[in-house]
C-alpha cells in the first residue's frame, strides 16, 4: 500500500478512470439543481438522476466523479462513531447503459491492488456478493480474488422500492484484529459484521432490474453500473488512522480547535473528543454549504446549516471557548481542500462573515435555553420529580441545539436525571417524519419515454438566423407515439435543423410558426424544450396535417426574439454589477428571462439598500450607453477560465462551452441568445426587490420600451399628484408635499392642544364623580373630543392627585371607534384589582379587547354604541371583587 495524501488519493481516482474511458464530472453544487426531491446532494449518483432516469443522454455513457455530499439524518452520531460524517466526499465511476460487471469489477480491483495505483496487499481485501448473483462472484474469481475471499450476504441488493434495482458487491478492507473493537471469536467478526477490523471501502451496485409497483422485477432496457467509495474512510485505510479524524482532510481542524481551546488536547479525554470532531466535522460542512450559496435560516437546508453551527457552538463551550471561534476554521478547511475546491479559500472572508454572524445570533439563543432549562429544573423540584421528561430534553435539542449529553449534564448539577427513554421516543417519531418524506420525494426512476434511444441528428442555427426554410420534419410524437403523420391537435417534433431556441439557463423558449411549401401557416411553435439526445423538441398547435420527412419553413418570431434577446443581455449586465456592488459572494440562485421583463435571483445575506439599487441601475445604464459590443466564441473550458470567463450555477460543461462577452465588463458561459450592441436594451430599470428566501433576494427589472412604459406610467401618476396638490410643476411636487406635510404636522398640533386643553376642562367635573364600591373608589367617565393621548395624559393627572383607587375613562373617535383606558393606584393593586383584568372585563362590550400592566392598561373597539355599558361594567366588575 503507497503513502498518499487525500488528494493524491483522489486525483489517483480520477486519472484511473480517466484511462478508461472516462468523463470526469466535477463536484456538483451542494444545493441540487432542478431537483426538489433533494434537500442536499446527498451522493454521487444524485447529481446523475438525469442520466440514469432517461431525462438527458450522456455525451459520453461512461462518467466519474469525487462528488461533496451532505447527510445529516443522522447527525447526533457525528463525533461519537469513527466514520460518520455530515459532509464527504463520495468517488464513484457510473456506466449509463455501456459497460457492466465485468469491467466494472475487473477496474476495481485494478485499481485497488494494482502497483501502478493504490497497491493494496490482495490478502487484505475481501468481497460480498449477493448469493443470487453467481455472475459477480466468478468474475471476481477470474479478476483475482481467492474463493475464501469471497463472501455471500443477502443483504447485497440495492432496492429503494419502484425503480432501478440489482444486485451489489462491496470491497472490504482487513485491517487487522488489533483495530478491532470485537473478540476474535465474535459472531460479528467477519467482512460484513458490526466490527471496526473489517472495513467496507467500496459499493458496486449492478442496476439491471425494474422493481415495479406489483412488486415483481423486470429487466431494465439498459444495464447500468453505480458505484461509491468514501473518499474520507479510504484515506483513513491508507494513512492507517483509528478513525477518519485522525487523516488529513480533519486533523488540522482539530489542532487549530486545540489552539482556541482552554487548553484541552485531542486525544486526552473521550468527551473533549467527541467535541473536537463535532467542531472538526461541521466546519466543513457549513464551510462548504455557505460557499454553494446555503445561508443559515429557520426552514429547509438552512434550519440544518444553522443546527450544525449551534451545535457546533456548544460543544466549543464544553472545550471552553465562549466566544465565536468556527469562523476562525474556514481557512482551515480552504487550505486542507485548496487543490480540489479552491473556490473555498477565495469566498473565505465571506464565509467566515456568515459563520459569525450566526455565532454571534446563537449566544443569545443558547443563553435562552439555558434560561428554559433552569426554568424545567425549578418545575421538576418543586413538583418533588427527580426526572425531566423526554419531551422537554428533545424540545432543548430540536429548538435550542442542545445535545442529550449537554441537558444531561446540566441535569445532574441539579440532582436529576433525564428521561433519555423518552427522548428516544420523540427522536426516532422525527426520523419516521424524515423517513417518510425521503420515501414519497426521493428515488430514481427508471429508464423510459419514446425519445430515449432517437439519435436523429438536430442542429440549432438560430444564433445568426431566424428563419428556415427548407426543415426536414424527422420525428413526430402525438398522444405518447412515434407517428408518421398528425393533422390535428397538439404534437412534439424534430426537424434536422431548426432556429428555435429551447428553455435553458432561465430564457424562456422561442415562439413562431411552420409554414408548408406554398407559404401556408400548419402549425404555431408555443414552447420548445430539449429532448434527452440534447435535440430541440418542438411543441406544436397542429393547424394541417404534418408528415414526417416533409420539409417545411420554420419561422421564429422575431419580436418575441429580439425582446427576450435584450433581457437576456441585461440580466448578465446585472449579475456583474450585483458582484462589483455587493461583493464577490454574491452567486446567481435562478433567472427567468421573457420578453417583457426579468427576473434574477442572488445569494446575499442581508438587505438590498435603495442606494446600492441606484448604484446597480447606474452602472447597467452606462454599459448600455456606451454600446459595448456583444460577442461569442465556442472554446475548451481552460481556454475559456483563463479569460475570466463565469461558470454560473457551476454546472457541468462539455469540452467546448460557449462563452458571451459584453465589451471587457462581462465575460460568462452562457448558452442563451443576446442582444448584438448593448445600445439595442435602450434603458435599464428595476422595478421591485425581495427578499425571497434565507438569503436570496430578487430583483424584477424592465428594457427598452417596457422601461420606457414603466416610467412613462409613473410620469403620469406624478402628473396626478402635482394637480391634486396644485403645484405648477412636477419640479416642484416634492417642495410642495414637504410643504403640504409641515402645515399638516402644525394643524395636528393645533388640534391635539385643543384636544388637551378640553380634556382638561372636563377633567374638572370628571374627577368630582368617585363612586365607592366593596371599599374602592372609582372614577368611571366619558371624555368627549379626545384620543389615547389625552386620556393617558388625564389618567397621568388623576394619578399625581391621587384621586380614587381606580379610574376608567372611554372616548369615541370619528364616531366609528372606541378607546378606553384604566389605572389602578397602588392601594387598588394591594387590594387585588389589577387594570389588566378590569380593561378585559369591560373592552367586551365595545366589541374588542385590550391588555396591560397592573397599574395601566388600555383597549380599543368598534361599538361606540357600546361606550355606557363598558363604563358601567366596571362598577360591576368592583362590586363582584
Amino acid at each position: 500500500m503507497k503513502k498518499l495524501s487525500s488528494s493524491q488519493i483522489r486525483q489517483m481516482f480520477l486519472d484511473f478512470f480517466k484511462e478508461k474511458g472516462h468523463s470526469i464530472e466535477p463536484s456538483a453544487s451542494l444545493i441540487p439543481e432542478a431537483d426538489p426531491t433533494l434537500l442536499w446532494i446527498n451522493s454521487g449518483v444524485a447529481t446523475m438522476k438525469k442520466y440514469f432516469e432517461g431525462r438527458v443522454v450522456p455525451k459520453n455513457p461512461r462518467l466519474a466523479s469525487s462528488q461533496k455530499s451532505i447527510r445529516t439524518n443522522d447527525i447526533e452520531n457525528v463525533g461519537k462513531t469513527a466514520r460518520h460524517q455530515t459532509l464527504f466526499e463520495m468517488l464513484g465511476n457510473f456506466s449509463v447503459g455501456d459497460y457492466f460487471k465485468k469491467e466494472a469489477i475487473n477496474w476495481a480491483w485494478e485499481f485497488m491492488t494494482s502497483p501502478k495505483w493504490m497497491a493494496f496487499d490482495p490478502e487484505k481485501l475481501y468481497v460480498t456478493v449477493y448469493p443470487k448473483d453467481t455472475a459477480a462472484k466468478k468474475l471476481w474469481q477470474q479478476a483475482g480474488v481467492q474463493s475464501d475471499h469471497i463472501l455471500e450476504d443477502e443483504g447485497n441488493f440495492w432496492d429503494i422500492g419502484e425503480g432501478p434495482s440489482g444486485p451489489d458487491s462491496e470491497i472490504f478492507y482487513d485491517r487487522g484484529q488489533a483495530f478491532n473493537n470485537v473478540a476474535p471469536d465474535d459472531p460479528e467478526n467477519y467482512p460484513g459484521g458490526e466490527n471496526e477490523r473489517y472495513l467496507e471501502v467500496w459499493n458496486i451496485v449492478f442496476s439491471e432490474f425494474n422493481h415495479k409497483p406489483d412488486g415483481t422485477y423486470a429487466p431494465l432496457p439498459h444495464k447500468n453500473i453505480d458505484t461509491g467509495m468514501g473518499l474520507e474512510r479510504l484515506v483513513s485505510v491508507v494513512q492507517q488512522t483509528k478513525t477518519n479524524f485522525e487523516t488529513d482532510l480533519f486533523l488540522p481542524i482539530i489542532q487549530a480547535t486545540e489552539k482556541l481551546s482552554a487548553n484541552k488536547h485531542y486525544g486526552k479525554n473521550r468527551q473533549t473528543d467527541v467535541s473536537f470532531k463535532v467542531i472538526a466535522d461541521h466546519a466543513r460542512a457549513v464551510t462548504f454549504a455557505i460557499s454553494d450559496g446555503a445561508l443559515p435560516s429557520n426552514v429547509g437546508r438552512g434550519y440544518v446549516l444553522r443546527r450544525l453551527i449551534r451545535r457546533a457552538t456548544v460543544h466549543g463551550k464544553k472545550l471552553g471557548i465562549d466566544q465565536p471561534f468556527l469562523y476562525q476554521l474556514v481557512p482551515v478547511v480552504g487550505k486542507i481542500m485548496a487543490s480540489y475546491y479552491p473556490e473555498i479559500l477565495k469566498q473565505k472572508a465571506y464565509i467566515a462573515k456568515v459563520i459569525k454572524a450566526e455565532e454571534d445570533r446563537f449566544n443569545h439563543t443558547l443563553n435562552d435555553g439555558l434560561k428554559l432549562l433552569d426554568k424545567q429544573i425549578k418545575a421538576a423540584k418543586k413538583a418533588n420529580q427527580n426526572v425531566l421528561t423526554g419531551k422537554t430534553v428533545f424540545m432543548l435539542f430540536d429548538t435550542f441545539g442542545f445535545p442529550f449529553e449537554l441537558t444531561k449534564e446540566y441535569a445532574a448539577d441539579a440532582g436529576l436525571t433525564v428521561d433519555q427513554a423518552g427522548f428516544n421516543e420523540e427522536m426516532q417519531k422525527q426520523k419516521q417524519r424524515a423517513r417518510a418524506a425521503r420515501s414519497q420525494n426521493n428515488g430514481m426512476g427508471v429508464q423510459h419515454g419514446l425519445l430515449l434511444d432517437v439519435k436523429v441528428a438536430s442542429k440549432f442555427i438560430g444564433w445568426e438566423h431566424l428563419t428556415k426554410k427548407q426543415a426536414k420534419l424527422e420525428l413526430i410524437v402525438a398522444d405518447d407515439q412515434l407517428v408518421a403523420q398528425v393533422k390535428t391537435g397538439e404534437a412534439q417534433l424534430i426537424f434536422d435543423e431548426t432556429p428555435f431556441y429551447a428553455e435553458m439557463g432561465g430564457q424562456v423558449a422561442d415562439h413562431g410558426q411552420i409554414l408548408d411549401d406554398q407559404s401556408n401557416l400548419v402549425a404555431r411553435v408555443t414552447d420548445v424544450q430539449h429532448a434527452p439526445n440534447g435535440q430541440n423538441l418542438h411543441t406544436v398547435k397542429v393547424l394541417a396535417p404534418l408528415v414526417k420527412g416533409q420539409f417545411y419553413q420554420l419561422k421564429v418570431d422575431p419580436t418575441f426574439r429580439r425582446d427576450v434577446s435584450r433581457n437576456h443581455t441585461a440580466t448578465h449586465l446585472l449579475d456583474q454589477a450585483l458582484r462589483d456592488v455587493l461583493g464577490e459572494h454574491v452567486h446567481q440562485a435562478g433567472s427567468l428571462v421573457e420578453p417583457d421583463y426579468l427576473r434574477f435571483d442572488f445569494t446575499h445575506a442581508g438587505q438590498t439598500t435603495p442606494e446600492q439599487l441606484n448604484q446597480l441601475e447606474t452602472i447597467i445604464n452606462q454599459k448600455i450607453w456606451a454600446a459595448l459590443p456583444i460577442n461569442w466564441i465556442i472554446t475548451d473550458i481552460d481556454s475559456a477560465k483563463k479569460m475570466g470567463a463565469i461558470a454560473i450555477f457551476k454546472e457541468k460543461y462539455g469540452k467546448q462551452v460557449r462563452v458571451v462577452s459584453i465589451g471587457d465588463y462581462s465575460r460568462e458561459f452562457d448558452g442563451g441568445t443576446h442582444a448584438k450592441n448593448t445600445a439595442e436594451l435602450g434603458l435599464f430599470k428595476i422595478t421591485n426587490e425581495t427578499g425571497i428566501g434565507a438569503g436570496v433576494r430578487r430583483i424584477e427589472a424592465v428594457t427598452s420600451k417596457a422601461a420606457f412604459d414603466y416610467l412613462q406610467q409613473r410620469e403620469q401618476w406624478l402628473q396626478q399628484i402635482a394637480d391634486l396638490i396644485k403645484a405648477p410643476q412636477l419640479s416642484k411636487v416634492v417642495s410642495k408635499v414637504d410643504q403640504l406635510q409641515t402645515e399638516l404636522k402644525q394643524s395636528k398640533k393645533q388640534i391635539e392642544q385643543l384636544q388637551a386643553k378640553t380634556a382638561q376642562q372636563q377633567a374638572a367635573n370628571i374627577f368630582q364623580e368617585v363612586q365607592t364600591i366593596n371599599d374602592i373608589t372609582l372614577i368611571a367617565a366619558p371624555v368627549k373630543g379626545a384620543d389615547m393621548t389625552q386620556l393617558r395624559q388625564l389618567a397621568d393627572k388623576w394619578k399625581q392627585e391621587q384621586l380614587s383607587d381606580v379610574l376608567v375613562l372611554g372616548t369615541v373617535i370619528g364616531g366609528k371607534k372606541v378607546n378606553l383606558i384604566a389605572a389602578v393606584s397602588k392601594a387598588g393593586i394591594t387590594k387585588g384589582i389589577k387594570a389588566g383584568d378590569l380593561i378585559k372585563a369591560i373592552a367586551a362590550k365595545v366589541g374588542g379587547g385590550g391588555g396591560g400592566r397592573p397599574d395601566m392598561a388600555q383597549a380599543g373597539g368598534k361599538n361606540p354604541a357600546g361606550l355606557p355599558a363598558a363604563l358601567q361594567a366596571a362598577s360591576q366588575f368592583l362590586a363582584e371583587k
